[in-house]
C-alpha cells in the first residue's frame, strides 16, 4: 500500500498558473493509476483527472479538459496535475487518489488549498 502526500496549492490570480505534486511512499506506486479530486468551499469532493499506471491513458472533467494536464514520473513515485488558466471556481482543496484495478480506493492525500482570486 502507498501513502501520498499533496503539495504545491497556493494563491493566484484569475489567468494564472500552479502544479500540484502527490509523492508516494510505499512500495509497487507503478502497479496504481492515480487521481485528482476536489472539494470546493461548501460542496461535494469531485474528480478532476486520471492517469493509468503506464500514464499513457488519462482523463479530465469536463470543466478542466484543455486547461489541466495530469502526468506522472513513476521513477520519482510522484503524480501531477499543472493548472492554467486558473478561474475562480478552480478554488479548493485538492487531493490526489489512488485506484487499482478500476476501483477507486481509500487512499488519499492530505490535501493542498488553491485559491484563485479574480
Amino acid at each position: 500500500q502507498v501513502q501520498l502526500v499533496d503539495s504545491g496549492g497556493g494563491e493566484v490570480e484569475s489567468g494564472g498558473s500552479l502544479r500540484l505534486s502527490c509523492e508516494a511512499s510505499g512500495r509497487n506506486f507503478n502497479t496504481y493509476a492515480m487521481g485528482w479530486f476536489r472539494q470546493p468551499p461548501g460542496k461535494e469532493r469531485e474528480f478532476v483527472a486520471g492517469i493509468a499506471w503506464t500514464g499513457y491513458m488519462t482523463k479530465y472533467a469536463d470543466s478542466v479538459r484543455g486547461r489541466f494536464t495530469i502526468s506522472r514520473d513513476n521513477a520519482k513515485k510522484t503524480v501531477y496535475l499543472q493548472m492554467n488558466d486558473l478561474k475562480p471556481e478552480d478554488t479548493a482543496v485538492y487531493y490526489c487518489r489512488a485506484s487499482f484495478n478500476g476501483n477507486w480506493l481509500n487512499i488519499w492525500g492530505q490535501g493542498t488549498q488553491v485559491l484563485v482570486s479574480s
